[in-house]
C-alpha cells in the first residue's frame, strides 16, 4: 500500500512539474517598483536587466506612495495617499487585494516577523495595523494626545521585537507600540519637542529620530533604553537664527550613516550636515548646489548622493565620504524626485519625473547605463529593502 501512495504522489509531481515547464521562473532579489506619481500605475522593473517587465494601475492617489516589501520579497504593499493599501504579487504582475484604510495616509511599515504591515495616517490619526497575508484589520491606535484631540502620525519605521516607533506632529511625541499581541498592541509615550514631521531609525534599529519642524534640533530616542527618555541632539539643526524658506521639507529617511559619520540635509540652505554617529555632535558641513532633499550613501558608503528643491531639483551631485568634497555632479533630467541603489550598490536609478523617465547610473564611473520610460515617476522601491530594518 505504501509503494502504491508513492506512486501516487511520483505521478501528481510529474504531472504538476510538466505544467510548470512552461512558466517563466524568476526570484525576487533583484525586483522593485517605481511609483506613477501621476496615474494611479507603478511600474515592476527589474534591476539586473534594468528593464521593466509589468504595468499596474488603480492605485488610486499615489501622489505621496511608499512601498514596504514581504519578508520573501515576493509582495510588494503600497501606500497610497488617499489611504488605499495595495498588496502586489511581484512574479504575477497583479494586485492581490486593496482596501481602503482611512482618509489621507502618508505610508507605512512591516513588522520584523513579516506577519504585520501598519499604516500611518493623517485622517484619522493614528496607525491601523494589518494582517500581511489576508489584510484583515488586527488593530488600530488613534492618536489622541489629550482627549478628544487627534494628531497627523509622521515617521512611522519597524523596530527590533515586532514593535513601531512613530511621532505625532500636533502632539510633539514620539510612541512606541509593541504589536507582540497583535491584536492587543501595547503603547509607550515619550515628550519630544514641537511638530516632529519626520523620523528614522538608525541602520542597527537602536535609536530612533525625529526632526523638528517648530524648533531647531533632533529628538533622539535610545530603543535600547528608553526609561531615559527623548533627548535633543543637533540644536543648530534646523533653519537657526536666520529663517530661511524651505522649498521642500527633506524626508529623514534620506539620511546617512555612512564612515562613521550621519550626513543630513541642513534645512533651508545649500548644505549637507556632518555629524559624529556616535555622540551626535556636529563635525562639519558641505556646500552643494541647492537645498537637499534625499541624502543618500551608497551600500557601501563610499560616497553620498543628493538631490535637491526646486529650482535646482534637476541636478544631482555626489560626495566623496573620505574628503567631504563633491567629486561629480549629474543632470538626469527635469524633476529629480528619488533615488535607489541596487542591492549591492553597483548602480543606481534616479527618478525624472517631467522628462517622465528613470535613468541608471554606474556609481563607481557615473557613467549613463540605462534610460527608462516611466510616466511622472516618482518613489523607486527595491526589494532589498525587505531585509533591512526601518524600511
Amino acid at each position: 500500500m505504501r509503494r502504491i501512495a508513492q506512486l501516487v504522489l511520483l505521478g501528481l509531481m510529474t504531472v504538476l512539474l510538466g505544467a510548470c515547464g512552461g512558466m517563466s521562473l524568476r526570484g525576487t532579489g533583484d525586483l522593485g517598483l517605481v511609483i506613477e506619481r501621476a496615474s494611479g500605475h507603478v511600474t515592476l522593473v527589474n534591476t539586473s536587466s534594468r528593464q521593466p517587465y509589468a504595468r499596474i494601475g488603480g492605485l488610486g492617489d499615489l501622489s505621496h506612495a511608499s512601498v514596504v516589501y514581504s519578508r520573501d520579497a515576493r509582495y510588494a504593499f503600497v501606500f497610497g495617499r488617499d489611504g488605499g493599501l495595495t498588496k502586489i504579487d511581484l512574479l504575477q504582475g497583479l494586485v492581490v487585494k486593496r482596501v481602503m484604510q482611512s482618509g489621507n495616509s502618508i505610508g507605512g511599515s512591516i513588522s520584523q516577523d513579516g506577519r504585520i504591515v501598519v499604516a500611518q495616517n493623517y485622517t484619522p490619526g493614528g496607525i491601523k495595523a494589518f494582517d500581511t497575508e489576508t489584510l484583515e484589520l488586527l488593530a488600530e491606535i488613534p492618536a489622541e494626545y489629550e482627549p478628544g484631540r487627534f494628531s497627523k502620525v509622521v515617521g512611522l519605521a519597524d523596530v527590533p521585537g515586532n514593535k513601531f516607533a512613530y511621532a505625532l506632529f500636533e502632539g510633539g511625541e514620539i510612541w512606541v507600540s509593541d504589536f507582540s499581541n497583535p491584536k492587543k498592541p501595547v503603547t509607550q509615550r515619550y515628550p519630544a519637542g514641537l511638530q516632529p514631521y519626520d523620523g528614522l531609525v538608525t541602520p542597527d534599529g537602536r535609536h530612533y529620530l525625529a526632526g523638528l519642524f517648530g524648533e531647531d534640533g533632533i529628538a533622539l530616542l535610545d530603543l535600547w533604553q528608553p526609561e531615559k527618555g527623548v533627548r535633543k541632539i543637533l540644536e543648530k539643526y534646523g533653519r537657526g537664527e536666520e529663517k530661511l524658506p524651505v522649498f521642500k521639507m527633506p524626508h529623514l529617511r534620506g539620511w546617512s550613516i555612512a564612515a562613521g559619520r550621519a550626513w543630513l540635509p541642513a534645512i533651508g540652505r545649500h548644505e549637507v550636515l556632518v555629524a559624529d554617529a556616535a555622540t551626535w555632535k556636529e563635525t562639519g558641513r558641505v556646500a552643494v548646489k541647492g537645498q537637499p532633499v534625499f541624502v543618500m550613501a551608497s551600500p557601501d558608503g563610499r560616497r553620498i548622493w543628493v538631490n535637491f528643491a526646486f529650482p535646482d531639483n534637476g541636478w544631482v551631485q555626489v560626495i566623496d565620504t573620505l574628503t567631504g568634497k563633491v567629486v561629480q555632479t549629474l543632470q538626469p533630467g527635469k524633476a529629480v524626485l528619488h533615488m535607489e541603489f541596487t542591492p549591492r550598490g553597483e548602480a543606481v536609478w534616479v527618478s525624472a519625473r517631467d522628462d517622465n523617465r528613470v535613468v541608471v547610473y554606474d556609481t563607481g564611473t557615473f557613467r549613463q547605463l540605462g534610460d527608462i520610460p516611466v510616466e511622472s515617476p516618482s518613489g523607486i522601491f527595491f526589494t532589498s529593502r525587505a531585509a533591512r530594518i526601518g524600511f
